[in-house]
C-alpha cells in the first residue's frame, strides 16, 4: 500500500463560472418606476368559480366582516362564543370555544366576561370568492393596533342564511 506524499497530484473537479446571484436570493435591485396599485377592502371583484351579482357580494362582504369582527372579540375574551352559536357548526363553535380557553388561560381571566383587551381587533379588509352561488370562501386582514393577522372562512348558505363552516387563524 502507498502512503500519499507531499508530491501526490489530486485532480481536482473544473471550477464553475461564479456569478452575480450565486449562494444568494435573485432580486431586482432597480427602483419600480410605476406607481403601486390602490386595492381598497370592497373592491366589487373577486376571483370567482361563478359569477355573482354586486349586491350578493356586497352583503356578504358586510355579514362576513361583522362575523369575524366577533370572532375575533371571542378568541380576545370581550363576548362569550354562545353568540355565534347560530351561525357556525359544530366543529368552528368548538374551535372558537377551545382558543377562547386558551387565551383566557394565558392572560388569567374568564372567557367572554367583557374584558376589554389593551388593543381592540378591528377587521380592516374583506375579500370573497364565491365557489358556488351557496359557498363562499373569505380572506380577512385584521388589525390589532400596529399588528395584522389574517382570518380564513368558509361560509355555506343553509336555511337562508351563511353559516360559517371553516374558520382559520393566522
Amino acid at each position: 500500500m502507498t502512503r500519499p506524499t507531499d508530491r501526490t497530484v489530486v485532480a481536482l473537479a473544473p471550477s464553475a463560472p461564479v456569478t452575480s446571484v450565486q449562494g444568494t436570493l435573485a432580486l431586482a435591485l432597480q427602483p419600480r418606476q410605476e406607481p403601486p396599485v390602490v386595492r381598497t377592502a370592497h373592491t366589487g371583484e373577486g376571483a370567482d368559480i361563478v359569477s355573482i351579482d354586486v349586491r350578493a357580494r356586497r352583503e356578504l362582504e358586510t355579514w362576513s366582516c361583522r362575523f369575524a369582527q366577533a370572532a375575533v372579540e371571542i378568541v380576545g375574551g370581550d363576548r362569550p362564543a354562545g353568540q355565534l352559536l347560530r351561525w357556525t357548526t359544530r366543529e368552528v363553535y368548538a374551535d372558537l370555544n377551545r382558543r377562547a380557553l386558551l387565551v383566557a388561560r394565558a392572560g388569567g381571566h374568564q372567557p367572554g366576561q367583557g374584558r376589554v383587551q389593551p388593543v381592540r381587533p378591528r377587521v380592516v379588509g374583506v375579500h370573497t370568492c364565491f365557489v358556488d352561488t351557496g359557498i363562499a370562501e373569505v380572506g380577512l386582514h385584521v388589525r390589532y393596533g400596529r399588528r395584522s393577522r389574517a382570518v380564513a372562512a368558509r361560509f355555506e348558505r343553509s336555511d337562508g342564511r351563511w353559516v360559517c363552516t371553516a374558520l382559520e387563524f393566522a
